[in-house]
């Protein structure tokens, strides 16, 4: 791509722009190195721009349903879709009125444009700033008529680098326009944009004819790229020959897998082991009686090397933080190509990445005896299972003459600054956390003298109210923890860089999106680019500069972990099951052909809609695979007595039934037909119009439009409804718990259990599922304990008591969504994976809450898997995910836009 040989000059006679406050002229003189033009270092190399402007934190009107939804992959919360979109042209304008701002800029440099619909003197006008966020001026005053209605719209976005030196009156700029690349949203935004003279028609083909032929070569790629699963001839059974007959048996008819394939291949995060190995120790803290093995000491000497960062030195080409210093000692953004000469400020605190089990607890409160309270008291937000488990260690591992005053700032009681201040470490929850952001609370009003994310990849979407309130927090030094700190994409890697406060541009969501995260997420037709190679240098330059992860795998660690071993176990339907599974395929199919035939004769939210009905029917394509009880409609015969309501009431007796109904939706693994994720994962809601969703994909859909996505209702945020936290789930399966998988899970457990000292972990994404499971086990006499999401934490706690300490019970069922944090369970030596996520890093946490650091026994994990069915497809989803090339991302191919989602529809039906 060379954007820069295909643009228009846009001619405009009048060059004003919107009044400006009469101030003195100012003057800029430049240095040498501000005329010196392009800078020495590799990264001066042209990159696309990426600004996404005004539309970074606005997004689009009925995004509710959003085509650039990454599909029944997706793991997370929508943010920006503007990522996705493709250069239609580039046109060279000037930036007016600049004598009026004192925003310092230098040729090459990326600029912002920002709409501006407050402006007193235009409603039209765009501003341009710097990357950190000083105005330079405005685009023209008629240039910009023309341009707010696309903007305001989001049908367009604008990136800008300048392509001259700033002068009294105006300094140039080339912009780049970016739009959707669905292909008839595409030619219609083109007509117009051709018919108001924006951009020319020779330069939309030909922007066109590029996007597409990147695409195509892209999804040739994709397609014909090998499996990259293990099969049982690469990887032999580590299980001796003195297991029962049974489970030998269970073994040799399994595949035995390795499911993460080559951790040090695919690890986007990873020094080099050997320079790892190397990093200096710091001495073993006083304040703590627990021994800090090697690495640790290594892992506390680099956070506390984290919380006083340096600049580079004069002279030297190190760049920290994506800042270099220049010959004339100026400071310049390699990614921006900012320059300035006052020092940059520079990220204290980083992210602590490694694998889980490996003590990250241990080593941050390492960190906090040795620094002391003496600038101020500590700051730990988690997810609310985890609370106590921080309580439990500092009591645990500091000394007790030395033990800090620990607060625990969470529920409906009231407490101060004071209050906060009166203790060294206070421990609170995201949602604590962000009710404090709306109401002004004491959280936001401290300042902190760090704070740490536990469980980070909770904030992984930018765009959530939850990662703004943590962004919000005022810390001289802030750390992240997590043990995935990427999931889907190097996009997941932004809301890191916002809560650090990188400066310089990187933290731009526009800049990372189309800079980092496109090139490295948009399959193998990016390979060997120019923007694949810089965006890969960038990435692994952050990540290399900001974040520690060691992994249990790793020679130095040296945790001398007991082995695991990984199966698949394929199952057969019976007749009758394959009968209903071909009746729901058959189903599922004819109503994608007739999705897909609506919309190439037409397009519209209605079927948009109807998409969500495709995919509902995938999730009961899923489901049958368990349990042909999992796809009854149960939620609908809740509801019922609310049948000639529009609006409920909030009555007592109508908030008991739309409580009941959302619990059912839950444990039946009903999915957000805004973001297609489970509702589970991201804190369930009901409408008073009796929809579900996850609360925050309706609550940013509420503020951008006050109806309901699905049935226009008038709604406000008043109008939704939780989920309790219970004592106990009344609701028990009543039916034939028998189906092929609960019979091959029973053969397992059969098998197991005949090793006294054995204990195992059911993992299931649908609690409905783990019901039926539940009665087969009431049938066989075995005792066991659950977790699930609708517990209380008194009730979680006794059950990992009763895993831990009871040696009648052998058994944990639990939901993959609610085990995701918090929870060590090496008691048990077995997990199996009854149903398949399709985040295979979701799964990876839940594996690594029995194989870590603590466990003593053998690990054996079982994937259970329908033969012939789209469960198999769905491990080639997972697959696809965790192929990496380079330590860059190679996700399958994500121009995140409905047509990719149709063709992992297509995958998983084919």
């Amino acid at each position: 791509m060379a954007p820069a040989k295909r643009h228009a000059v846009i001619d405009l006679t009048d060059e004003t722009e919107p009044k400006a406050p009469r101030r003195h002229d100012r003057s800029f003189a430049r240095s040498a190195s501000q005329t010196s033009g392009p800078h020495d270092s590799q990264w001066s190399q042209s990159i696309p721009p990426s600004s996404l402007g005004h539309s970074l934190h606005q997004p689009p009107r009925n995004s509710w349903v959003d085509d650039d939804d990454e599909g029944p992959d997706q793991t997370q919360d929508q943010d920006d879709p503007t990522n996705s979109y493709e250069l239609y042209g580039t046109s060279d304008i000037k930036i007016v009125g600049v004598r009026y701002y004192n925003g310092v800029v230098n040729p090459g440099e990326r600029v912002l444009c920002r709409r501006e619909p407050g402006n007193q003197y235009d409603s039209n006008a765009i501003r341009v700033d710097n990357v950190m966020r000083q105005q330079i001026g405005h685009v023209p005053r008629n240039l910009a008529m023309k341009l707010a209605p696309y903007l305001d719209a989001n049908r367009l976005v604008l990136d800008g680098i300048l392509t001259g030196h700033k002068n009294a009156f105006d300094c140039p700029v080339r912009l780049f326009f970016y739009g959707p690349g669905e292909t008839s949203t595409r030619r219609e935004l083109e007509a117009e944009l051709k018919a108001d003279r924006l951009l020319k028609a020779t330069q939309l083909k030909a922007t066109r004819q590029e996007a597409e032929a990147q695409k195509n070569a892209a999804k040739h790629l994709d397609k014909s790229s090998p499996s990259v699963g293990l099969t049982s001839n690469q990887l032999s059974s580590s299980q001796g020959g003195q297991q029962e007959d049974l489970l030998q048996e269970l073994m040799e008819g399994s595949e035995a897998v390795q499911l993460r394939g080559d951790l040090s291949s695919v690890d986007a995060f990873a020094m080099d082991e050997d320079a790892l190995s190397k990093m200096p120790k710091a001495q073993q803290p006083e304040a703590i009686q627990s021994t800090l093995l090697p690495y640790q000491l290594q892992g506390l000497a680099w956070m506390l090397s984290k919380e006083e960062p340096q600049l580079p030195a004069a002279g030297s080409k190190e760049v920290v933080q994506l800042w270099k210093r220049t010959t004339h000692d100026n400071f310049t953004n390699i990614v921006s190509n900012h320059i300035t000469k006052t020092p940059p400020k520079l990220v204290s605190g980083g992210v602590l990445a490694d694998d889980m089990g490996l003590g990250k607890t241990l080593q941050v409160i390492s960190l906090i005896m040795t620094s002391g309270f003496k600038d101020g008291p500590t700051l730990i937000v988690s997810p609310v299972g985890v609370m106590s488990n921080w309580e439990q260690q500092i009591k645990r591992h500091v000394k007790e003459d030395q033990v800090p005053r620990v607060f625990r700032y969470h529920g409906t009681g009231t407490s101060s600054k004071k209050d906060l201040l009166a203790n060294d470490i206070v421990i609170t929850t995201y949602d604590k956390l962000r009710i404090d952001s709306n109401k002004k609370g004491p959280l936001l009003s401290v300042q902190w003298r760090r704070v740490v994310l536990d469980e980070a990849h909770a904030i992984r979407n930018f765009s959530t109210s939850r990662a703004k309130a943590a962004f919000q927090v005022q810390a001289k030094s802030r750390w992240m923890l997590t043990g995935t700190p990427i999931i889907n994409s190097p996009k997941d890697f932004l809301s890191a860089l916002m809560f650090l406060k990188i400066t310089g541009g990187i933290e731009e969501p526009g800049i990372f999106l189309r800079i980092v995260d496109k090139p490295l997420s948009s399959g193998r037709a990016f390979e060997g680019s120019t923007e694949f190679k810089l965006a890969k240098q960038l990435f692994q330059s952050l990540t290399k500069d900001l974040c520690l992860r060691r992994r249990k795998d790793m020679k130095f660690v040296d945790l001398k972990l007991p082995a695991k071993t990984e199966y698949i176990h394929r199952i057969k339907f019976t007749d009758d099951e394959q009968r209903k599974y071909a009746a729901l395929f058959s189903e599922t199919t004819e109503m994608l052909e007739a999705y897909r035939r609506r919309k190439t004769a037409r397009s519209g939210q209605g079927d948009q809609i109807r998409f969500t009905s495709v995919l509902e029917k995938l999730l009961r394509l899923r489901q049958i695979c368990c349990h042909w009880s999992l796809i009854g409609d149960r939620v609908k015969n809740v509801l019922k007595p609310l049948d000639g309501e529009k609006l409920v009431k909030f009555t007592p007796e109508n908030l008991k039934i739309l409580q009941q109904a959302l619990l059912t939706a839950t444990t039946e693994g009903e999915e957000c037909p805004i973001c297609i994720e489970a509702i589970s994962t991201h804190t369930p809601v009901i409408t008073a119009c009796k929809h579900r969703f996850g609360k925050p994909c309706i609550t940013r859909s509420l503020e951008m439009k006050d109806t309901c996505p699905m049935c226009r209702q008038k709604l406000s945020l008043d109008a939704l409804v939780g989920l309790e936290p219970v004592d106990d789930d009344d609701e028990e399966f009543d039916g034939d718990a028998r189906s092929s998988k609960t019979q091959a899970l029973e053969k397992i457990l059969t098998a197991k259990l005949k090793d006294p000292k054995s204990k195992v972990i059911i993992f299931s994404q649908w609690t409905s599922f783990l019901h039926v499971i539940a009665k087969l086990l009431d049938e066989a006499g075995l005792k066991y304990c659950s977790i699930e999401g609708w517990m209380k934490i008194s009730k979680r706690d006794e059950s990992i008591e009763a895993l831990n300490n009871d040696p009648d019970t052998r058994i944990m069922l639990a939901s993959l969504a609610a085990s995701g944090v918090g929870l060590n369970l090496v008691a048990a030596d077995t997990v199996i994976l009854v149903d398949s996520w399709w985040a295979p890093a979701i799964e990876d946490q839940a594996i690594d809450r029995v194989h870590r650091l603590g466990q003593t026994r053998e690990t054996t994990v079982w994937k259970l898997v329908m033969d012939g069915s789209i469960e198999e497809r769905v491990l080639d989803i997972q697959a696809k995910k965790r192929e990496l090339v380079d330590l860059a991302f190679h996700d399958k191919v994500r121009e995140q836009k409905e047509t990719s989602r149709l063709d992992d529809v297509l995958q998983l039906l084919s």
